[in-house]
């Protein structure tokens, strides 16, 4: 038992399997709102990068955002959930993102399938320290989920068309 003084100076006596069942229940709706490690089994992502990925928890996010990251000995990984927000489609923000990274120099390769889209993004030679990126995103229902793979190194970069058959199946979780 736990004793503790209320504010009135009165001593109350909490069971810490009370507390514990309160700690469950608030946190429990916070876990529950980042589905983003669901959208990808460690199994599918080992599959993907051949090698078991370490670290991968969710994040807070940012607002509507859920984020869960974890890595490789030469990748990181994030997959992404997020509510769609009004105003610009998702493509649209794509294309301004896409010409961006071209009018800084990185080389560019987009492939959409479907609700689809995938892109690469390679940097130049100045800028090899931001390193390399594949990413697949597919918006559906208010929604947009990706998964991104960054390598440091080219060598290690995954392809669109490895990366786009477990997007097709992240299209079906959510």
């Amino acid at each position: 038992m736990l004793r503790h003084i209320t504010s009135r100076g009165t001593s109350h006596t909490t069971s810490p399997a009370i507390l514990l069942f309160a700690l469950a229940i608030f946190t429990v709706p916070a876990e529950a709102q980042n589905k983003a490690c669901a959208l990808a089994t460690p199994d599918e992502l080992k599959s993907l990068l051949g090698a078991a990925v370490s670290g991968l928890k969710n994040d807070s996010g940012l607002g509507d955002v859920a984020i869960c990251q974890g890595q490789t000995p030469s990748v990181t990984v994030m997959l992404r959930l997020a509510k769609r927000s009004g105003g610009a489609t998702p493509s649209d923000a794509a294309a301004k993102g896409i010409e961006k990274a071209k009018q800084a120099g990185f080389q560019v390769e987009v492939k959409t399938f479907g609700p689809i889209t995938c892109s690469t993004l390679i940097p130049p030679a100045k800028l090899a320290q931001y390193g390399y990126n594949t990413t697949c995103s597919v918006s559906k229902n208010g929604q947009v989920a990706a998964i991104e793979i960054g390598a440091k190194q080219q060598k290690d970069m995954v392809s669109i068309d490895k990366l786009h058959p477990l997007a097709e199946k992240i299209a079906q979780r959510f």
